[in-house]
């Protein structure tokens, strides 16, 4: 007979197998877990029954079963639990549940901190604050003044420890002595911008660092606007303190938006343009900041969630030392380009002018479904593309 633990370990292998099958996004791994029922199942399917799967078509099936004859799921977790000791998939039962109502859940979410389960169960409440990473003396007077009073009302904080808005977030939160989450564009071992560097051990000691990246991925700009999802999905709600019109905390707004999660922005002046961002927001129907005490009592009407006790978990505990966590610091490169880097190019080019759906920006482009979201989010963070309601996307 088959113990709960090695039926566990099993969906943990297939659920990190297919994340290293070459054209599978979070999006269509998603989709053959719904399908199939386990991964495990999908993994042994027919090139027929993966089509049956939307987004799956013939040559993306028959690239699954090609690939997928060169890997043994359980040597893959073997090593990859070796590598990287921390990281839940969402088989793992601290999996934090919020994460998995979107559409595109991380198959792999790398950890490294002090882990929470009632945050991971979303009993304790999980409050996101973003904005822009050059802020006025207002924003970043609010954003201390607002994740002070949250983590004091026993809320966990998120933000995603770049410049400006999110480092003045994370300090307030642990010089207030609350918990408070990064969620990296980067490896956890990794911090990017380098100055954070003593942040982010601190972070270590009072909440965590999560990220959907192995152990020494570096920083990539296409993978700042892709975490934003995770941000907006591991929340009840996001607040938006300063934003410019083009930036992506607005990205983060509008993902948590698409997941029926609440969204807050913090008024400002039209003659700042960090604030045009935030009216926006608030001229489409986001909650207005009017100071701590009425923040606190909008956010008293979020249903609370009930409790469901996990069973056992494989990766609960933090299983890494100080000496193995190095934190390499990396310098700011140079990000500014005129021209696109080939695989923008790519997606730009299967964007039509009229909208089509996310699944055939996808097959035209001929890239991983991950991949062509973070280009899409760094387009339209270049005004090259927009999205529509329901996942569509057209040309600007």
């Amino acid at each position: 007979m088959r113990h709960k633990e090695e039926d566990l370990a099993e969906e943990r292998a297939y659920w990190l197998a297919w994340s290293k099958i070459p054209g599978m996004g979070a999006v269509l791994i998603r989709r053959l877990h719904l399908h199939f029922g386990t991964l495990t199942a999908a993994w042994n399917a027919t090139p027929a029954r993966l089509m049956a799967v939307d987004g799956v078509g013939l040559q993306t099936a028959e690239a699954v079963v090609a690939e997928r004859r060169q890997v043994d799921p359980m040597q893959l977790l073997a090593q990859h639990e070796r590598e990287n000791p921390c990281f839940w998939t969402p088989a793992d039962p601290d999996y934090p549940r919020l994460l998995l109502e979107i559409p595109d859940p991380p198959p792999i979410l790398y950890y490294y901190g002090s882990v929470d389960p009632l945050e991971n169960q979303g009993i304790t409440p999980t409050i996101a604050i973003v904005g822009t990473r050059d802020p006025s003396d207002y924003g970043r007077r609010w954003a201390r003044k607002l994740s002070a009073a949250l983590v004091q009302a026993g809320f966990t904080v998120v933000s995603g420890l770049a410049e400006g808005i999110d480092t003045e977030v994370h300090q307030s939160c642990l010089g207030a002595g609350g918990r408070t989450i990064a969620v990296l564009g980067t490896g956890v071992d990794v911090v990017y911008p380098a100055f954070n560097r003593k942040l982010a051990k601190q972070i270590t000691e009072q909440g965590l660092l999560l990220s959907e990246y192995p152990f020494g991925t570096q920083p990539d700009r296409l993978h700042f606007p892709r975490r934003n999802r995770i941000i907006a999905g591991l929340c009840r709600a996001t607040l938006v303190l300063e934003a410019p019109h083009k930036s992506g905390a607005l990205i983060t707004a509008r993902l948590a938006n698409e997941y029926s999660r609440d969204v807050y922005a913090l008024p400002g002046t039209l003659d700042n343009h960090r604030s045009r961002g935030c009216l926006e927001l608030l001229n489409q129907g986001a909650h207005l900041i009017l100071g701590e005490k009425e923040l606190l009592e909008a956010l008293g009407t979020i249903p609370k969630l009930q409790w469901q006790p996990p069973v056992a978990s494989m990766a609960s505990t933090n299983q890494l030392s100080t000496n193995q966590l190095s934190f390499l610091a990396i310098e700011p490169s140079n990000s500014q380009s005129i021209r696109l880097e080939p695989d923008l190019q790519m997606v730009l080019q299967a964007v039509p002018l009229e909208p089509v759906n996310i699944d055939r920006v996808v097959q035209q482009a001929g890239l991983a479904t991950g991949t062509v979201l973070s280009a899409l989010a760094q387009l339209e963070l270049m005004g090259l593309v927009s999205q529509l309601p329901g996942m569509r996307y057209q040309r600007q």
